[in-house]
């Protein structure tokens, strides 16, 4: 993590946590920085596959190891999907001023300030719409908390994502929750995209945690240089002229992923014995509602 926030040029962060499985031979919960389509493995822990458990306890132990890595005055989100909505790690991540982004079941029901409790997916009557505000989540007194909920329905979804968050309504993004998707693409890159880690032949949990230090480094380095072609397309310009970040990063649909970017650069350098000394993270903006959105 400190690797990455030397490089990062924002004062933003946002957290992704998921697992991914290696057939039913592994499972392996990440916590990854995610950044422009893709992912960074900052913190992991690999249990054995196909056997019940219990992933909050190691993701706890995670964020502990994280949080002193992350300077007090950066902004952070931390995004999970609906099978890791705890309350224990909700007062885990606002423990620590940070701000979770987590992802509840459609049947989750919520108190609006002033309100009566209702299934929260009646926050909002058709798609193109979205509700945020103020309340208490769930009907079980012991699980209730009391936070901001983000009910969106893009068009062309089957139902709304509910979202629930610490952050006041006037602060919380209705899209943000969507960065969340990059921690695929990041498992992508570690897999067939990039690394093919689906090949190994590893089992020991303690030894594939080693060969994914590797896999989070390189991952790091190749996002870092694809920045820099990104940067360098967007300016027209040559990589090599590129010595430092421009002030925001390209607003652009992607033909190329930075991923793929980052490795065909890091070949072509590496082929002659050389490696760009300057180097950056410079993330997107967040993004924002869709346009007509209600």
């Amino acid at each position: 993590m400190r690797w990455v926030l030397s490089l990062w040029e924002s004062s933003d962060l946002a957290l992704a946590i998921d697992p991914t499985t290696l057939a039913d031979r592994l499972c392996v919960v990440v916590v990854s920085v995610v950044y422009r389509g893709c992912a960074i493995p900052v913190a992991w822990a690999v249990l054995p596959g196909n056997k019940p458990g219990e992933y909050i306890d190691p993701i706890v132990e995670l964020l502990d190891l994280l949080s002193v890595a992350i300077p007090t005055h950066m902004r952070v989100i931390v995004m999970t999907d609906r099978g890791l909505r705890s309350p224990r790690l909700w007062e885990k991540i606002t423990q620590r001023k940070w701000h979770p982004c987590m992802r509840q079941s459609i049947n989750t029901t919520f108190r609006p300030e002033n309100g009566t409790r209702m299934p929260a997916r009646r926050l909002v009557s058709a798609p193109g719409s979205c509700f945020i505000g103020r309340g208490t989540a769930f009907r079980d007194a012991s699980k209730r908390i009391r936070g901001t909920i983000i009910v969106i329905w893009v068009e062309g979804q089957a139902q709304p994502w509910i979202v629930l968050t610490d952050l006041a309504p006037s602060e919380a993004g209705a899209s943000w929750y969507a960065l969340r998707f990059w921690i695929e693409t990041g498992f992508k890159a570690l897999k067939s995209v990039g690394w093919q880690w689906q090949k190994t032949r590893r089992t020991d949990p303690a030894r594939v945690e080693r060969h994914w230090l590797v896999l989070a480094a390189a991952t790091l380095l190749t996002l870092a240089a694809g920045s820099r072609v990104e940067d360098a397309q967007a300016l027209k310009k040559s990589p090599s002229a590129l010595r430092s970040p421009p002030k925001a990063a390209p607003e652009r649909s992607r033909i190329a992923g930075v991923f793929s970017l980052g490795l065909a650069a890091l070949s072509r350098l590496l082929a002659k014995g050389r490696m760009w000394r300057r180097l950056w993270l410079l993330p997107e903006p967040w993004p924002p509602p869709p346009d007509g959105l209600k």
